[in-house]
């Protein structure tokens, strides 16, 4: 062998080991149930899209003859596959038994710091959802929706505040409030008198994953996985907003355990990115959920772009059905 040859080789076995390295870090973290620490939990967001440098290192592994490479990233290509699967909780139940008691449509939101207010709120009016659950509505949003929403939407329970603390739920079903969800942005809570059923509705919006605040990300998701379990079995629920997660995460799959199920992976669009805006549907990664308790049916899920944020709007059609028993 020619020591061209050689040192082609070695740089062939060297590119595929660092990218296969790589992504079994990541692949590791979700086999084992784990979110890891920075930068795992930001890769795992995209973990669909860590085929292409899996596939890097098979491709390298065959040019370099490296037959053990090639093994190790077929393994990995096969865990991808695995898990780009629905995780199973997500749409655990099947479909509810009881006769249909109301149906409704349901809207959320991440306008960008109110950036999107503008842009939201004509779609809002076109679509003509019962249930709004905006996030980074601050000041001026609130404002800007009840001038020009009071009338459809006559209730609402909101938090106030500015940048990314605010947060609002608006409905055209009569709203009691009830305890919010603690957290360093708005997360608020109502009731809702669905055509004389009482539904649970919370919003939702934890810190990010940014590098240093994981422990954060991590604390407030399971605020919300506690709050879930704490009300599971009592009621119908609707937990909605911007959740800075994906299903490969964890944390987030501890929300799902508690028995509440992802609306738009029971409607079919399960892995249709949300965010960020600029790159989806061709790329990016669902953050953005409607979860409902075991009552629910879901149909027809859309993601929605809005100018003015990084995030797709997800409007979701919902049936309410009898409980049994």
């Amino acid at each position: 062998m020619s020591v061209a040859r050689w040192r082609g080789r070695v740089l062939g076995v060297w590119g595929a080991g660092m990218a296969l390295a790589g992504v079994s870090v990541v692949v590791g973290c979700r086999a084992a149930d784990a979110d890891g620490v920075t930068p795992v939990p930001q890769l795992l967001a995209f973990l669909p899209w860590l085929i292409v440098p899996a596939g890097v290192g098979i491709v390298l592994s065959v040019l370099a003859r490296w037959w053990s490479g090639l093994l190790w990233g077929v393994v990995l290509a096969g865990l991808l596959a695995w898990f780009v699967g629905p995780y199973e909780a997500a749409t655990a139940g099947g479909e509810p038994g009881g006769a249909v008691v109301a149906e409704l449509r349901v809207l959320t939101s991440n306008v960008e710091f109110g950036w999107a207010t503008g842009a939201l709120i004509p779609v809002i009016r076109r679509e003509r959802p019962d249930i709004v659950f905006v996030e980074e509505c601050e000041y001026t949003c609130q404002a800007a929706v009840r001038r020009e929403l009071g009338g459809a939407y006559p209730y609402r329970q909101a938090v106030a505040g500015d940048s990314s603390v605010g947060s609002v739920v608006l409905s055209r079903f009569p709203l009691r409030p009830t305890a919010t969800v603690p957290g360093s942005m708005g997360m608020p809570g109502a009731v809702a008198d669905v055509d004389g059923h009482a539904v649970r509705l919370q919003l939702a919006h934890p810190k990010p994953p940014l590098p240093g605040q994981v422990d954060l990300w991590q604390r407030e998701l399971g605020r919300l996985r506690n709050f879930a379990d704490r009300y599971r079995g009592t009621g119908p629920l609707i937990l909605a907003g911007d959740f800075n997660a994906s299903q490969d995460h964890a944390v987030f799959r501890r929300v799902l355990d508690t028995g509440l199920r992802d609306a738009a992976r029971l409607a079919g669009a399960g892995r249709e990115p949300s965010w960020p805006s600029r790159t989806a549907p061709v790329f990016g990664a669902q953050i953005d959920h409607v979860l409902v308790s075991a009552e629910f049916a879901a149909s027809d899920a859309r993601f929605l772009h809005l100018d003015g944020t990084d995030h797709r709007a997800l409007l979701v059609n919902l049936t309410l059905h009898q409980r049994h028993g």
